[in-house]
């Protein structure tokens, strides 16, 4: 019965839903964060937000940050200010609700009246989370969709320290429940951070692997953007420019961490896709993609790399004339060139991307026997969130999945004998045609 329900309303009730959100999304008031970008912009956050009067911050982070000293001159910004602080470092990948409950105590505890997000992804939306959380008197699960609380949250600053998820300002804060290894979206646009310092001196340490992901989160936030059923003039302008910025400004980000102008560069390109999908959305990628993190624990930005080219292949035949233009401006193509000719060439250059920065193009945490659940879930969030160009049956879900599964055994490779021949590894013998 259940099923049967949910097949009635994914065939019936979703498409007039999503096209009545749409309107909504095109007319709601979705503020944005005033941003200090450049060198030492966490500095001068900490000068600002000593002029604001806050009786004592929480500084949500993790163990990482807090040893390795970043956040020294925002703390020492906010002590010359006289601002009271108090640090919680416990949050680790994917925000677990646990830790988001240590972090809501803590607040309260200590009588906070804002919070400092400094940290990735997972530490501003654990950050925002807090915040609403303290703000209503509520637990995260009774948060999780859209405006659950009545009330908005104490001031809310950020300081990214990757450039991939443009939670700096973002009307969402994903967090993760271990119980029921899930990923559980929180969606409310006063959670969105009041400001937020772009320091590129905080992401020259970034290993290679961390910024090509990141890097890759934030291409996908603009693609789906970009080529979802939301867009509007708006949306497409920051989703142009953060693709443009993001194929210059990655992989030299990537080849030489400590170029500063390729990281603000990225920092602004991220913030400029999450500024495209707070208004535009997401799509079947991310739909994918928190199902993967929830399960295996898969990085986010790692699992958007991975999923995002066969994602597109599968979009291709309904988007078609944005992924044309996102090869012109991605430079991968020339404005005048066929449609399918820029198509052909926007997915071959994600997928050339992907393997310049050592994105694998399989996950090896996948499994068979999970697929179906993996697809079924997926489905779901994407029917039921997201403005998606072309809709996922089950099985078109499954065949993606397939598609990055790990590989069974390595290819066989030809060996080269001593005398300089090479011979082809052998195999099963044909039988001769009489």
């Amino acid at each position: 019965m259940d099923n049967l329900i949910t097949d009635m309303v994914r065939s019936f009730g979703l498409p007039p839903l999503k096209r009545a959100a749409g309107v909504v999304t095109r007319l709601l008031p979705i503020p944005q964060p005033l941003l200090l970008v450049g060198p030492g912009a966490s500095a001068r956050l900490g000068e600002a937000i000593g002029e604001f009067g806050h009786r004592k911050v929480l500084i949500v982070t993790d163990a990482v940050i807090a040893k390795l000293g970043l956040m020294q001159p925002l703390t020492a910004a906010l002590a010359a200010g006289g601002t009271r602080f108090v640090v919680f470092d416990g949050i680790t990948p994917d925000a677990p609700i646990p830790e988001v409950e240590q972090g809501i105590a803590l607040f309260k505890r200590k009588k906070c009246d804002a919070i400092v997000a400094f940290g990735g992804g997972s530490v501003m939306d654990a950050a925002k989370a807090i915040g609403l959380a303290t703000a209503n008197d509520m637990h995260p699960r009774e948060l999780v969709g859209y405006f659950k609380g009545w009330h908005g949250p104490a001031p809310i600053y950020a300081v990214p320290t990757t450039s991939g998820t443009g939670s700096e300002v973002t009307v969402a804060a994903v967090i993760s429940d271990p119980e029921h290894a899930a990923k559980l979206v929180i969606a409310d646009t006063r959670i969105v951070p009041d400001m937020a310092a772009l320091d590129p001196t905080l992401m020259t340490g970034l290993p290679p692997a961390i910024t090509a992901a990141t890097g890759m989160d934030a291409l996908t936030h603009a693609v789906e953007a970009y080529i979802g059923g939301w867009s509007t003039p708006y949306s497409d302008r920051m989703a142009l420019a953060a693709v443009r910025m993001i194929y210059r400004h990655l992989p030299i980000a990537w080849r030489d961490g400590n170029d500063l102008e390729a990281r603000e560069k990225m920092a602004l390109a991220a913030a400029f896709a999450g500024l495209a999908f707070t208004r535009a959305n997401v799509g079947n990628v991310h739909a994918i993609a928190h199902q993967l993190g929830g399960r295996y624990h898969t990085p986010h930005g790692l699992a958007n790399a991975i999923m995002l080219p066969p994602v597109l292949r599968f979009c291709a035949p309904d988007a078609g004339a944005k992924l044309a233009a996102l090869a012109v401006h991605a430079g991968v193509g020339e404005d005048g060139q066929p449609e399918g000719v820029l198509v052909r060439k926007f997915l071959k250059s994600v997928e050339t991307m992907n393997a310049a920065l050592g994105i694998p193009r399989h996950l090896d945490a996948l499994r068979e026997a999970d697929i179906p659940d993996l697809a079924r879930a997926a489905c779901w969030e994407a029917d039921t969130n997201y403005p998606v160009p072309r809709r996922m049956t089950q099985r078109d879900c499954e065949k993606i999945l397939r598609a990055v599964l790990p590989s069974k055994a390595a290819p066989k490779r030809a060996v080269r004998t001593p005398g300089g021949r090479t011979t082809k590894p052998a195999g099963k013998r044909r039988k001769r045609l009489p």
